[in-house]
């Protein structure tokens, strides 16, 4: 299981990965913002991983290895 990390910056904002391990409705308003997307490419028989600006910044024949790696990235990138 990955650990998961919430900063809170100094205005009370909290900034991380958003998952369901923690009911963050019950201390405030959401507000979200995809760090990234994940489609399936038909042609190429991948999925992939885009970033805001539509560059592919990772492929895997499994959706569920996007999501981890996913995970991984941007916990490293400090999103």
């Amino acid at each position: 299981m990955n650990a998961l990390t919430l900063d809170v910056l100094p205005d009370g904002t909290v900034r991380g990965l958003y998952t369901e391990a923690i009911d963050l409705t019950l201390v405030g308003q959401l507000r979200i913002a995809r760090a990234s997307t994940i489609e399936f490419d038909n042609a190429a028989q991948l999925w992939r991983v885009f970033d805001r600006r539509g560059r592919c910044i990772h492929s895997a024949v499994s959706r569920t290895k996007c999501l981890e790696w996913e995970q991984e990235f941007f916990a490293r990138e400090g999103v």
